[in-house]
C-alpha cells in the first residue's frame, strides 16, 4: 500500500524530513511552499507552489488527492497556515502532525528585550536614533517605517519590494546560514547598536544572537504566536518516527491508537 502524504513547508526540516520519508517506498509524498520566497531552495521532491484558498481550500486538495497524512513544518511564525492546517484536517477527517522546532532561550551575556509583536519590536526601538539591524522577512519591515528615525540595515532573502519609506537604510540580500563570525563582522561594519528578530530556534540563523551577545548588542525578541494544539514533535527523526503510527491511526481508528 502506498501512503499519500501532503507536507507544508518551507523551512530547512521541513526538507529534509521530506528527504527522508520520499526514501521509503510506501509513501507517495507532495512538498508544499507557500510561493513567498521567489527562489526557493531545491527541494528535491515532488513539490506543490501557492496556496490553497484558506482551510476549506485545503480541506478540499485533502480529499480530492487522498491524503491520508497532513504535515505541518512551516515557519514558527506562520501561525495562519498552522492554523488552516489544523482546521483543514478535522474538516477532512486526516490525521495531522507538526513539526516545531525549539525556540532560543537567552543565555548568560544577552541582552534581550522581549515583545509580543512586530508593533511592540517597533514601540522597545523608543525615540531616540539607533542603528538597528531588522533580521525579519521582507513582509514584516514595512511596520518600521513608523519610526523613520533611525537607521535600518535590512537583510532578505528577496529584494524588499517597495522600499521603506524612511531616510536611511541599507538592504542585504543573503540566504543562511550565518556562521556567528561573519555575523559579528556583518554588525561591526554598520556599527550596529540593536538587533530585532524572531525567536525562530534552529542553528541557521542563531549567528546573529550569537554574535549580538558577544558585542554587549541588544536583542528585540518578538515571541513566537500561539499555535494550534496537534501532535508534534521537535525535531526531524522523531516525527519521522511517528508516521507510521499516524497513519495506523487513521485506517484503524481510534481504538487502534489505544491498543485494543
Amino acid at each position: 500500500m502506498t501512503h499519500r502524504i501532503l507536507i507544508l513547508g518551507g523551512t530547512t526540516e521541513a526538507r529534509q524530513l521530506a528527504g527522508k520519508l520520499a526514501a521509503r517506498t510506501d509513501v507517495s509524498l507532495t512538498l508544499s511552499l507557500a510561493g513567498r520566497t521567489e527562489n526557493p531552495v531545491a527541494q528535491g521532491v515532488p513539490t506543490r507552489v501557492g496556496g490553497f484558498g484558506g482551510a476549506d481550500g485545503l480541506a478540499a486538495y485533502l480529499r480530492r488527492t487522498r491524503i491520508e497524512l497532513l504535515i505541518d513544518a512551516t515557519h514558527p511564525y506562520a501561525a495562519q497556515i498552522s492554523a488552516n492546517a489544523a482546521e483543514a484536517a478535522q474538516e477532512a477527517g486526516v490525521p495531522i502532525a507538526a513539526l516545531r522546532r525549539p525556540g532560543w532561550e537567552p543565555a548568560e551575556g544577552d541582552r534581550w528585550t522581549l515583545v509580543d509583536s512586530v508593533a511592540g519590536a517597533v514601540t522597545a526601538l523608543a525615540a531616540a536614533p539607533r542603528r538597528v539591524f531588522l533580521a525579519l522577512g521582507r513582509q514584516e519591515v514595512a511596520a518600521f517605517e513608523a519610526v523613520p528615525q533611525h537607521h535600518y540595515l535590512i537583510r532578505s532573502v528577496d529584494p524588499v519590494e517597495p522600499r521603506l519609506a524612511v531616510p536611511d537604510a541599507t538592504y542585504l540580500l543573503a540566504r543562511g546560514p550565518f556562521r556567528e563570525a561573519d555575523e559579528q563582522a556583518l554588525l561591526l561594519e554598520h556599527r550596529i547598536d540593536a538587533v530585532v528578530s524572531k525567536n525562530s530556534g534552529g542553528e541557521a540563523t542563531y549567528g546573529k544572537i550569537a554574535a549580538a551577545r558577544a558585542l554587549g548588542i541588544e536583542v528585540v525578541m518578538i515571541g513566537r504566536p500561539t499555535l494550534p494544539d496537534v501532535a508534534s514533535a521537535e525535531s526531524v527523526e522523531t516525527l519521522a518516527a511517528m508516521v507510521d503510527h499516524l497513519l495506523v491511526g487513521h485506517f484503524l481508528g481510534p481504538a487502534a491508537e489505544r491498543g485494543v
